[in-house]
């Protein structure tokens, strides 16, 4: 079927496959539309705040996993209604929504502004727009009319080129996101719909999950793309999915593994290996883990990264994620686009 492009078409009616595949010039955009936006200088950061839900909140912990050891403020990812205690007139609070009606995104606004904190919005319209304006705050406006999970180069290479021009990023950005456009392109090329499944590794990965369950694990920097991967799965897959982080999980995920082969055979185990960043205690973790995969699962797959600098390497990551789910949607003939069950609980909200 992933080889049949007449088959493919007829199921992704709203060409998701597309969409995303417009990723490395979303992060092309993203430059020129940050460089075009007025953003405030700020002279007193001592952290940050990434509000957001979803796409907007994965785009969040990217950031935060990049910048851990590159930069001296410290960055939390808020997914609630209100802020922390601590937030205060030294906060940057960068409130993310794509639609701009994010109501826990627009709640934590509210408080950021009371608490006096600095705020850059980001968005591409609805309540956010308008609550900046109305109060002169800077807004980055980015594209509409895509899925949100389909306008993470949007919003996640918004906030680091926003960050980059404010003095926040101070090492060189610039060859790291040059890097990450050439490897996305390349992998974009190579894992379109009209690429055979012999040759493409989206397409062979989407057909081993297929009947059941993806675990993924990620490590360090891979932490917040196993995160994206598992969302992937949960909105374009349709299917349920679980992530868990290495080395965290073997303090507990294990002794489930080990012991329950009722259930077990129902998962597939996937693992991001990189042995340039592995220590010698990742990789014996890592390792092991295999070794019970195997003996348990239903199958287990390594994702080997490419890339050489970082930001290259997760994005290479997270972009594959984004095709398997994808043609696992296609596999299982199902449109990856509508996330009926999401707008259903909206309207429940909208009652209230």
């Amino acid at each position: 079927m992933l080889d049949d492009l007449k088959a493919i078409m007829e199921i992704d009616k709203s060409n998701m496959l597309q969409k995303i595949a417009s990723f490395p010039n979303q992060i092309i955009e993203s430059k020129e539309i940050v460089n075009s936006s007025k953003l405030d200088s700020f002279f007193k950061i001592d952290n940050i705040i990434i509000s957001g839900m979803g796409g907007s909140a994965i785009s969040g912990d990217i950031v935060q996993y990049l910048l851990r050891d590159r930069i001296e403020i410290p960055i939390y990812v808020n997914r609630q209604y209100d802020l922390p205690k601590w937030a205060n007139k030294n906060t940057l609070l960068i409130s993310q929504s794509y639609s701009g009606n994010t109501e826990e995104t627009l709640s934590s606004f509210k408080q950021g502004y009371q608490k006096r904190c600095k705020i850059i919005g980001i968005s591409s319209g609805g309540k956010l727009q308008d609550f900046c304006e109305k109060r002169d705050i800077s807004l980055i406006k980015i594209p509409s009319d895509l899925p949100p999970r389909a306008a993470t180069g949007y919003m996640l290479f918004s906030s680091l080129y926003c960050l980059k021009q404010i003095r926040i990023i101070k090492y060189d950005l610039e060859s790291e996101i040059n890097e990450t456009i050439s490897v996305t392109q390349e992998f974009s090329n190579n894992n379109r719909k009209e690429i055979p499944e012999k040759e493409n590794i989206s397409k062979q990965i989407a057909k081993k999950l297929i009947d059941t369950i993806p675990q993924v694990y990620g490590f360090d920097v891979y932490s917040p793309i196993a995160k994206r991967w598992c969302t992937q799965f949960n909105e374009n897959s349709k299917i349920i999915s679980r992530y868990d982080q290495v080395s965290e999980c073997n303090h507990n995920d294990i002794v489930g593994w080990s012991m329950n082969p009722e259930n077990t055979k129902k998962f597939t185990c996937i693992l991001f290996r990189d042995n340039e960043i592995e220590s010698i205690y990742m990789t014996r973790r890592l390792d092991f883990m295999k070794k019970l995969f195997e003996s348990v699962a239903s199958d287990v797959i390594e994702i080997q990264l490419r890339g050489k600098k970082r930001l290259a390497k997760m994005m290479y990551a997270m972009y594959l994620g984004d095709f398997i789910s994808c043609y696992l949607a296609i596999l299982r003939k199902i449109d990856p686009t509508p996330v009926s069950i999401i707008n259903e609980l909206k309207d429940e909200l909208s009652k209230i």
